[in-house]
């Protein structure tokens, strides 16, 4: 079985993003598209850390839940959370009730917060913050794969970067995550050579 199919409007896609509507419009439009701004990293990073253990597609259908309960994943807003706001989220079947994701998810935002003014930025100060981190460990070159056989799991500027987040506090940033992140936010590209994605983000070649 190939690991690409052509659709009905006669483009080229993975099988994971040919079966749904909604995860075809996730990666015709947003997967592998560059995220520089702190919130929209922060939102991702919390996203995949909070889909460990599950499908894409399930917090995808969330996430519009999981924005209304993590106020738009504003890391201001989210490092407020209190106790209360840990309860109400416990309660909230919209989204993944896990305490452990969510306590995670707090922390994070306040790390992220934490984090502002502290990474070097282009020109030599330290202004950067999250999406500046984030991006320092773009590597010299992505992946060209044609099969899913050929996309890597985790690379060695994933395993750098979880170790660097968790140095600064942050929580479920395992290199696996972050190589995930890192193909959401159009660090590296993983489109299958052949996809009609492939090159699309403007910060790879095709």
């Amino acid at each position: 079985m190939t690991d690409l199919v052509t659709g009905p409007d006669g483009l080229v896609r993975p099988l994971w993003a040919a079966r749904d509507p909604l995860m075809q419009a996730y990666y015709d439009t947003e997967w592998g598209m560059p995220i520089r701004d702190e919130q929209g990293l922060f939102e991702r990073l919390s996203l995949e850390g909070i889909q460990s253990g599950l499908s894409w597609a399930t917090i995808l259908r969330k996430r519009p839940a999981f924005r209304a309960a993590f106020a738009d994943f504003a890391p201001d807003a989210v490092a407020a959370f209190d106790e209360s706001d840990v309860e109400r989220l416990m309660a909230d079947a919209g989204i993944v009730r896990n305490r452990a994701k969510i306590l995670a998810t707090i922390g994070n935002a306040r790390a992220t917060v934490a984090m502002r003014g502290t990474v070097p930025d282009p020109d030599g100060g330290q202004r950067g913050g999250l999406a500046e981190l984030v991006w320092s460990f773009r590597p010299l070159e992505t992946p060209a794969p044609r099969s899913f056989a050929d996309i890597p799991s985790s690379s060695p500027e994933s395993l750098a970067l979880s170790k660097e987040l968790k140095r600064r506090g942050f929580r479920f940033v395992g290199p696996t995550t972050m190589f995930a992140l890192m193909e959401a936010v159009g660090i590296v590209d993983t489109h299958l050579v052949d996809s009609h994605r492939r090159g699309t983000s403007g910060v790879w070649p095709a």
